[in-house]
């Protein structure tokens, strides 16, 4: 490459109580270059990159940027030299604005020192219409999807006149098109000299996006290569240290009778005139674009959002569920999309994180019985295989995929005849992916009715038995898991809907 290095990292090691996350461990970064850094939840890919931008001290090595050695001590030194990070869960103000959230910090100021709002807004707009959104600056950002609020941290690293930009998991809530823009962004900021480090679980992303791949396994390098000699099973034999032949577990055995059948369900906006049963033992997919109408059809089956009009029958009688713990009595549950958010309380322990929904059953006198607690959470840490030191370790500190099965715990309490998860795989990495493809078939297997939302294709057509494709707030398509194809479910998904 005759390109020179803009950044090195040499022999960077880190240690945390109990835990080496990074041992020596070597980065190249060379000038408009897309560097995919890949490897398993617990790698050390957030460990190096949070030393990268000052969150963390190293223990020993060096960093040369620019050909000169530094020491990154705190994110404004790195914001200073030019590295920007565009992290996984969002760090954005709820009740600001697009404009203000994209700009904290540095709000353009007129004469008097108060804020130019004109300015600010112009110079948002340029960068909104960069990526070709339909969204005004003046949005507040509680006001936004999920999607939506992505789009704002990447548009928010975007503003800097970054020399590196740190983008980990960017495309996670992104749909196929708005994906495709990114790629499009990701590619002119590179020929234009920027260097990005790009981390993703969708290895896929990085044969599409990436000039070189560098792989992580237990904070040690595993290896490198240039994109056009990489092979996938190559990188996950380096990201696992196995070879993983078979992601995706074995279909469904015959299913049972219907648990739950949604007759014409509506809600103006988001959805409309939606039927379908489910079946016990049947794992049935929702496929469809960020913003089909999916996320809000599971909440009004929850009981999150009430529809307008419609019916839910659930074994046999007609229900009506008005919030989330009418849902649960039912035997609903629910794995939401954004885990840290709506599906965690990430102050709490593992063990009361599983407890959370059952706690009335484990009360004499209002009194928790700390002893049946530890009892029942013990008991579903165990078979879930939740990997952590035990069940008093906080939540917050143990991996994407160990929290997914921490909530999926939670369900196991209740024993549920219904168990909605929406994206459950998102922002996990690929090893512990198999570990809930095979935790979601175990469940459907023992009688369990799963109704899942998911953007992976693969994912959608390797798990389903059955496979209902939503676009514009309505059912589209309805397909065998076995029987049909990507570009099938991808004509469906985008095919234009009356919407009235």
């Amino acid at each position: 490459m005759n390109k020179k290095p803009i950044l090195r990292m040499k022999g960077i090691s880190k240690a945390f109580p109990g835990v080496q996350a990074l041992d020596n461990v070597e980065l190249e970064l060379y000038e408009g270059e897309i560097l995919a850094v890949v490897g398993e939840n617990g790698a050390g890919k957030s460990t190096l990159m949070k030393i990268l931008n000052g969150v963390y001290k190293k223990d020993s090595g060096h960093i040369y940027f620019d050909s000169k050695e530094i020491d990154i001590i705190n994110p404004a030194m790195a914001h200073d030299l030019g590295i920007s990070s565009i992290y996984q869960e969002f760090n954005l103000i709820p009740t600001g604005n697009i404009a203000e959230n994209i700009f904290i910090g540095r709000l353009p100021k007129n004469k008097m020192g108060l804020v130019n709002f004109k300015a600010l807004y112009s110079k948002t707009k340029e960068i909104i219409d960069l990526f070709g959104l339909h969204l005004s600056p003046q949005d507040l950002i509680s006001s936004l999807s999920v999607a939506e609020q992505q789009v704002v941290e990447i548009l928010k690293a975007l503003a800097y006149e970054s020399k590196i930009i740190i983008m980990d998991e960017p495309t996670s809530a992104l749909s196929f098109h708005e994906t495709k823009r990114l790629f499009e962004l990701i590619k002119t900021l590179r020929d234009k000299g920027v260097s990005i480090i790009y981390i993703s679980h969708r290895l896929e992303e990085i044969f599409e996006i990436a000039d070189r791949v560098m792989v992580l396994r237990d904070g040690k390098n595993a290896g490198g290569m240039g994109i056009k000699e990489a092979k996938i099973e190559e990188i996950i034999r380096m990201m696992v240290g196995r070879e993983i032949k078979d992601i995706f577990p074995s279909k469904g055995k015959k299913v049972g009778p219907i648990v739950m059948s949604v007759r014409n369900l509506t809600t103006l906006g988001r959805f409309y005139d939606i039927s379908f049963e489910i079946h016990s033992g049947e794992i049935l997919g929702l496929a469809g674009l960020v913003g089909a109408g999916r996320s809000e059809l599971a909440e009004a089956i929850f009981g999150v959002a009430t529809p307008e009009s419609g019916e839910i029958i659930f074994l046999g009688k007609k229900v009506s569920i008005q919030n989330p713990k009418e849902a649960i009595k039912l035997g609903i549950g629910m794995v939401p999309e954004d885990r840290h958010r709506a599906g965690l309380i990430i102050s709490m322990v593992i063990r009361e994180n599983i407890s959370l929904i059952t706690l009335d059953d484990m009360c004499k006198f209002s009194v928790v019985m700390k002893s049946l607690e530890t009892e029942k959470t013990s008991k579903a840490f165990n078979q879930l295989d939740i990997r952590a030191p035990s069940i008093e370790t906080p939540v917050i500190s143990i991996s994407g995929g160990n929290q997914q099965k921490v909530i999926l715990a939670r369900w196991l309490q209740i024993s549920p005849k219904v168990l909605i998860l929406d994206e459950p795989t998102r922002g996990i990495d690929v090893g512990a992916k198999s570990e809930i493809f095979n935790l979601i078939r175990k469940l459907a297997d023992e009688g369990v009715a799963v109704l899942m939302i998911n953007s992976e294709l693969p994912e959608i057509l390797g798990l389903s038995d059955r496979i209902l494709v939503i676009s514009g707030g309505r059912i589209t398509g309805e397909f065998k898991g076995d029987k049909t194809t990507p570009e099938e479910i991808m004509t469906k998904a985008t095919m234009r809907v009356r919407i009235h």
